[in-house]
This record gives structure tokens, sequence and C-alpha cells, in this order.
């Protein structure tokens, strides 16, 4: 990185944008590769699965709608009955193996663009297949700070449940009252949702760049988002809500094909299939400036020489660092 650490806690939304577009610009060539190897098999699995999902969905859909038009008991009746259940089968195994698959090459593409940020800022060299020897070794630990991130979702959604329930069994006659308290409780789960969402993303930077992992990672990623929270979520907005947009013209213009001739479909795909990779890498990119800046805000000097360390251990037997020797010591300005 061109700033000095000291400079980067005065960054807001267009300077974490600029400094990630140089990185990616001056490391074209390395994220190039990774792009091709990881993120873009990962586009192509999520948006691929828009159009498998959509065509045995209504394949189940058709078939069950025969099968309720049929009169039970016949052999006709059993037939459908058994296609039925196994197009379930079928759909219900789809589903599992495609988040499977993305989540694996979600933590893949996450570690390998960590890793090689990282490396830029302590002036190591870093070529692609050192990227790729380390990125088995610490896609793991990524995967404990994701379980207990699953997990704390999980409880949120479980407490969400239970609130509506409260809110749909002591309902009043006051209608007025019972929608405001219902949409108060909405957008406080959404702020909710949002908050522990960035939490996430900045731990599984912290999995990467320290010794703390799973529920250690969240708490130190909670503590280093104070202050940073407001332009944390802008950009977290920002980045979704591309990727919606991405996501909702390729269902329309290609899953759906909305006016388009069989041409057009396929260049449409191929232009979100685009849009969508360079999408990911810049916001894993962005992803680990903030974690930079989370650190120079909150006055913790990197000492460069021990990170470069803690990355070089990942290229032999891994050993974590002590908490003395990667987390950054408090300076003053």
């Amino acid at each position: 990185m061109d700033r000095d650490q000291e400079e980067m806690q005065f960054l807001g939304l267009f300077g974490i944008y600029a400094e990630s577009y140089k990185l990616i610009f001056r490391l074209r060539k390395i994220f190039s590769q990774i792009t091709l190897s990881l993120i873009l098999p990962l586009s192509f699995i999520f948006l691929g699965h828009e159009e498998v999902s959509e065509i045995l969905y209504w394949r189940l859909r058709y078939n069950e709608y025969r099968l309720h038009r049929t009169k039970a008991g016949t052999p006709r009746y059993n037939s459908l009955s058994d296609l039925v259940s196994s197009e379930w089968a079928t759909y219900i195994l789809f589903k599992a193996s495609y988040f499977t698959v993305l989540l694996v090459f979600s933590l893949l593409s996450t570690s390998a663009i960590v890793y090689t940020v990282a490396s830029v800022y302590t002036s190591r060299e870093v070529t692609f297949k050192k990227v790729m020897n380390v990125v088995p070794k610490v896609w793991k630990r990524l995967m404990a700070t994701f379980v207990c991130a699953f997990v704390a979702f999980f409880a949120y959604n479980v407490v969400f449940g239970l609130t509506v329930y409260l809110w749909l069994v002591t309902i009043n006659d006051v209608w007025i009252i019972a929608l405001a308290i219902l949409w108060i409780i909405f957008i406080a789960y959404i702020l909710g949702f949002i908050y522990m969402t960035v939490i996430w993303l900045l731990a599984s930077v912290v999995s990467v760049l320290e010794d703390s992992y799973g529920i250690k990672a969240m708490i130190k990623s909670k503590d280093l988002i104070k202050g940073k929270i407001v332009v944390s979520i802008v950009i977290f907005f920002k980045l979704n809500f591309t990727l919606v947009v991405i996501n909702l013209a390729f269902r329309l213009y290609v899953v759906f094909g909305w006016r388009l001739g069989t041409l057009q479909r396929i260049g449409m795909g191929a232009l979100c299939l685009l849009l969508l990779f360079k999408l990911i890498l810049f916001a894993l990119v962005v992803q680990t400036v903030i974690y930079f800046v989370c650190k120079s805000y909150h006055h913790e000097n990197i000492d460069k020489s021990a990170l470069s360390d803690h990355l070089e251990d990942y290229l032999g037997e891994y050993v974590p660092l002590k908490a003395t020797d990667v987390q950054l010591e408090a300076y003053h300005v």
C-alpha cells in the first residue's frame, strides 16, 4: 500500500474505494489469476444455480399439479407420487450441494485475496503459486469463524421469530399501533442483521491476519469496527445493492428470457457473469482494506515484520503467532 498506516485512519468511503482500485490495478496479474481459478467459478456457480434451480422447481410444481389432479390409488397416481418424491430429493440435494460448493469457493476466494493484500502491505513478494499453497491452510480458520457466525445468526433469527410470535399473541384491536410496533421490530431486525454481517466479514480478515479465529475473531472484529461502522454499513449496502441488481437482471433477462432472443440472452448472461466476478473481487479487496483502516483508526500500529512472519508461517507448517507478536501495539498521535 502506498499510504502510511497513520494516514489510513482518515480514509472514508471514496478513500477506501480508491485504495482498493489502486491495489487491484497494481496487482492485476495475480488478481486475474485468482479470479480465473476461484472467483470466476464462484460467480458461475452463483448464477448457474439460478437457471438450474428454476428448471427443477417448475418441473416439480408441474408434476405436483398433475398428481393433485389424478385419482388416488391408481397406477398413474402411484407413478406420479414416486416421481414427485424423487424430484423433491433431487431438488434438496441440489440445493445442499450448491450451498456447500458456494461456501467452499467463497472461503477460498477470501483466503486468497486477504493473503495477497496483506503480502503487499508487508512488501512481501507474492506469487500465484504461493497464494494457492496458502489457501488450503487458511480456509479452515475461516470455516471456524463462519460456523460461529452461522450459530450467531441462527440464534438471532430464533429470537426474531419469538418476538414476532409474541407480537401476534399480544396484538390488540388498535391496528395502527400494532403495525407500527411490527415495523419497528422489522427495522431493528434488519439493522441488527446488517451489523452482524459486517462484523462477520471483518472477522474473516482477522482470522487470516491474526492468531484469532472463531468466536475470538468475532469479538475482535466487533471492537475494531467501532468508529467505522457507518462507512462499513454504507459500503455493505452499496456492494450488496449492486449484487441484487446483477442477480435480478440475470433472472429477468437470462432465466426468464424477458423480451430477449437466444443470442441476446447469452450475451446478457456473459455480461452478468463479468460484472459479478469483478464485483466479488472488488468487495474482497475492500473488505481487507477496511481491516487496515480500522486498525489505524484505533491507533494500533501494525508490526509489518511480525505480520510478514505470520504470513510466512502459512507456507510451512502453520504455527499461530502469539497475541503479542501480531497484536498491534497502540501508538499515540
